[in-house]
């Protein structure tokens, strides 16, 4: 038996596409299907260059295209967790990047190299050739998708609590752990 390793970008999104191909089976046509097929990537090593978009909420907080990933925002943990012992990048402080408060990078992105940086430390020099080209690419690309963009209701119902109160690794600290009552999704604690 052999190992393969692929250098195929894939996402979570791409498990249902991916296994109703292996099932034989079509995507749904009557929504929007996110995830690609990567049985391709998989059984031929054809790779695709497709862009991967990381959102927090609303905001585009980065892309990835082929080798390079663009950073816009970069956050991790907030000052007052930080200093309570709460560290959501242990032993990965990188200037710039790792920050506690809320960074804009969005007229100069911090741009890493995958292939040579998986770790995202090292962004790449503003000024060098390899640092522009792959902006103006991811720049294209983001462009493309925001004027694309279609806004789809919440998966989650954020007017229920059980969804809403969560336990983030480091909340025993805080002692801001929370346990979720009761689901009742049909009812939102405040009004639209």
């Amino acid at each position: 038996m052999c190992a393969c390793v692929s250098h195929q970008l894939g996402s979570i999104m791409d498990l249902f596409t991916t296994s109703l191909a292996l099932a034989g089976l079509t995507p749904p046509r009557d929504r929007a299907v996110d995830g690609l097929n990567l049985l391709p990537a998989l059984l031929q090593r054809r790779l695709m260059d497709r862009p991967v978009f990381y959102y927090r909420g609303d905001t585009l907080m980065a892309t990835t295209l082929g080798q390079h990933k663009a950073h816009f925002w970069t956050w991790t943990n907030s000052w007052e967790n930080f200093r309570q012992g709460i560290d959501f990048c242990p032993g990965q402080n990188v200037s710039g990047v790792t920050t506690h408060n809320l960074e804009d990078h969005t007229k100069l992105p911090l741009i890493f190299h995958l292939g040579r940086d998986p770790g995202e430390r090292f962004p790449l020099s503003f000024a060098s050739a390899e640092y522009q080209e792959a902006l103006s690419r991811i720049t294209s690309v983001v462009q493309q998708h925001q004027e694309a963009l279609v806004p789809g209701q919440p998966q989650l119902n954020v007017c229920n609590w059980a969804v809403m109160n969560w336990a983030p690794p480091g909340c025993e600290k805080l002692r801001k752990c929370l346990t979720p009552p009761e689901s009742i999704p049909e009812k939102c604690l405040w009004s639209h």
